[in-house]
């Protein structure tokens, strides 16, 4: 069994003959490091706050477009499909750009397509620009995760990483229920406007704070970052990632509907409903890590699971009050956010040399569970309605479970020597 653990290992690249790249990356001069980790956890919180909105967004979306809301949903496929598959393809692009230059641009694409949206006068042009800005989120991220590590000593890239990583949790817990908020004050197009000057904001401090020429190692060709794929423990823990990241994202992506009993359709107590949902997730994340240390990423991923499952069958009980919601929202909150870090890095273990390859097709996977969240959950809705609609993710949930225990066997058979 591959040992476990709770920080991410170096971010080393691979070159394109599979190996560890011979040179290093540039280095930022000293003192720029902390400030620069800074503007990209900023950077990954303003184009976080723009996709994670769209889940608070879609009651006002649906009233407003005249569409249903399963139709309104699929802003979500589309805005996550657009990511998962520009991280692996536009990154592989960009490779030995400077990476400034490459955050300016993903940041600059994202406030286009933020701006083409607050401007969009019908459906289709909404998921045009929606697909705009998701390309510029799914080649922000992964860079920014990548140059996060290269702006620091070695010994600090695993903090430097998770640091920039909670520029996400800051979008759940803060940045969408103020734009949901925003939203229901000023309508759906205020929000859009405002994450446009976030992005602006954002590009500032990209622009100040990091190295003009740094670069990072990388490989040259998309076929160098889709090998790990061909093995299957680590096919088999983004399996897991996966499915059990759709059944986490069903419920929240449709969650203005799910919970629209409990919330009279008051954007104000969804947005509140969000808010506890960001926080809990916040402390579960957290406390997955430490226990992570002491009984493994595995357990606990195991375990989360589990809680998920049980959370979501509960779930369609609670949606016609408002405390009984508030109550359920916490204890999936702490299951689904529990899953997060122990199951990355489960799969970065697998293979530390690695490691920045393995994020960033962890990243494209997540994308590719929002997508199928919101395809899953439309379909649900028109199946078995928006209060069963946790069922569904129930059910994934119970896979997940079932994958993880494979990745496991899967991993440890790996590691197992050959009798001779």
């Amino acid at each position: 069994m591959p040992t476990e653990s709770t920080e991410p290992p170096e971010s080393t690249e691979l070159s394109p003959t599979g190996g560890a790249a011979a040179q290093p990356p540039t280095q930022a001069a000293p003192g720029t490091g902390r400030w620069g980790v800074l503007a990209l956890a900023v950077g990954v919180f303003v184009v976080g706050t723009g996709e994670f909105v769209l889940a608070g967004l879609l009651p006002m979306l649906s009233a407003s477009l005249d569409i249903s809301m399963a139709v309104a949903g699929q802003v979500i496929t589309v805005f996550a499909l657009s990511c998962a598959v520009a991280a692996p393809v536009l990154t592989t692009l960009t490779a030995r750009w400077p990476r400034r230059r490459v955050l300016l641009l993903a940041v600059l694409t994202y406030l286009v397509g933020s701006l083409g949206t607050a401007l969009a006068p019908s459906y289709t042009v909404v998921l045009a620009a929606q697909i705009v800005a998701a390309t510029g989120v799914g080649v922000f991220v992964p860079t920014a995760s990548v140059t996060a590590a290269a702006l620091v000593p070695p010994e600090r890239s695993g903090r430097a990483i998770a640091t920039t990583v909670t520029g996400f949790t800051a979008a759940v817990t803060l940045g969408a229920p103020l734009g949901t908020m925003l939203g229901e004050l000023l309508g759906w197009r205020a929000t859009l406007w405002f994450a446009a000057v976030l992005a602006a904001l954002g590009m500032l401090g990209i622009r100040a704070l990091l190295p003009r020429d740094l670069s990072v190692p990388a490989p040259t060709g998309l076929r160098q970052r889709l090998r790990p794929l061909t093995q299957g423990r680590i096919l088999a823990t983004l399996g897991t990632t996966l499915v059990g990241f759709t059944a986490v994202y069903i419920p929240y992506t449709y969650i203005g509907a799910v919970f629209e009993p409990a919330t009279s359709g008051d954007g104000i107590r969804l947005s509140v409903l969000m808010f506890a949902l960001g926080v809990i997730g916040t402390a579960g994340n957290l406390a997955a890590g430490a226990l992570a240390d002491r009984i493994g990423s595995r357990r606990v991923v195991a375990a989360a699971l589990a809680w998920l499952t049980v959370s979501l069958l509960v779930l369609p009980l609670t949606t016609s009050n408002f405390a009984a919601a508030i109550a359920l929202i916490l204890c999936y909150g702490v299951a689904a956010f529990a899953i997060t870090t122990p199951q990355q890095h489960r799969l970065l273990a697998l293979e530390p040399g690695s490691a920045s390859v393995l994020v960033s097709l962890n990243q494209a996977i997540l994308y590719l569970a929002i997508a199928l969240s919101g395809a899953v959950g439309g379909i649900g809705i028109a199946w078995v309605g928006t209060n069963n609609l946790s069922l569904i993710a129930a059910v994934l949930a119970a896979l997940a479970l079932g994958l993880s225990q494979l990745a496991h066997q899967l991993a440890t058979r790996s590691t197992t020597p050959t009798p001779s």
